[in-house]
């Protein structure tokens, strides 16, 4: 199985727009579909709930681990822990990655989750090709988003 996932698109937006999108959190709420609890802050927790249709039931819970204006924001997810009570910093994590290029059109978003081989086993599989699935929706939805 493949640790990582890789997607990456052509936005026909300046790269201040899209750094925006993904680092306001009103904003990224809008194109991801989570109603987040307050601003990301690098080194701190980020809490809200999906509000994506049939995912209602997920908690977001994540680490804001990088914030470089207008060129690389990552974060890391327990997409196996639902909850806050149950969030343990030590528990094994996914890694979240936009990476922001300039082009000659707009913006090169590439984004990468990785360390899916340090996730339990029993649960791995189902994380990868559900994460899969979910991020080749999520380039559509950032791509409506900025190009609007």
């Amino acid at each position: 199985m493949e640790d990582k996932i890789k997607k990456v698109v052509d936005l026909a937006a300046p790269v201040s727009r899209v750094w925006k999108a993904i680092t306001d959190h009103e904003q990224f709420g809008e194109w991801f579909q989570v109603k987040l609890e307050g601003p990301f802050k690098a080194g701190e927790l980020s809490l809200g709930q999906i509000t994506y249709p049939g995912h209602e039931h997920i908690r977001w819970v994540a680490m804001i681990e990088c914030m470089e204006p207008e060129r690389l924001f990552s974060l890391s997810s327990h997409p196996h822990i639902l909850d806050a009570d149950t969030y343990r910093a030590d528990e094994p994590a996914t890694l979240v990655e936009f990476k922001l290029e300039p082009t000659d059109n707009g913006t090169r978003l590439t984004i990468i989750e990785s360390g899916f081989s340090t996730l339990p086993e029993d649960v791995r599989a189902d994380i990868f090709r559900g994460n899969s699935e979910g991020w080749a929706e999520q380039v559509k939805n950032i791509t409506a988003y900025v190009e609007r």
